[in-house]
């Protein structure tokens, strides 16, 4: 947890008892929260039947750098960008790390 806490003070997020708040204003200008639980892993269950366990740190870099987009949407376009290799395809459970 305390690499979750060096985020929340790198950007100035927001927090309480069991969430990571990340302001952000979207692309009509209104200000909006995102709420992610704090847990060590968030879970993306994709339509094709897999699921992912991905960092909750990469999470929430995800959801800064792309704050519009689904969760799964901005973690893949995250990897990408960092050349990080994406999961592969399960049906059962992977966990991601870098």
């Amino acid at each position: 947890m305390e690499e979750i806490n060096e985020l929340i003070k790198r950007y100035g997020l927001e927090e309480d008892g069991e969430h990571v708040i990340i302001p952000f204003t979207d692309s009509n200008g209104r200000k909006k929260r995102c709420y992610l639980l704090k847990r060590k892993f968030i879970r993306i269950i994709y339509p094709q039947g897999y699921f992912v366990d991905y960092p909750l740190t990469e999470a929430i870099e995800a959801t800064i750098r792309h704050p519009e987009l689904l969760l799964s949407e901005a973690l893949y376009l995250m990897c990408k960008e960092s050349n990080i290799e994406l999961p592969a395809a399960s049906s059962k459970n992977t966990e991601y790390s870098d």
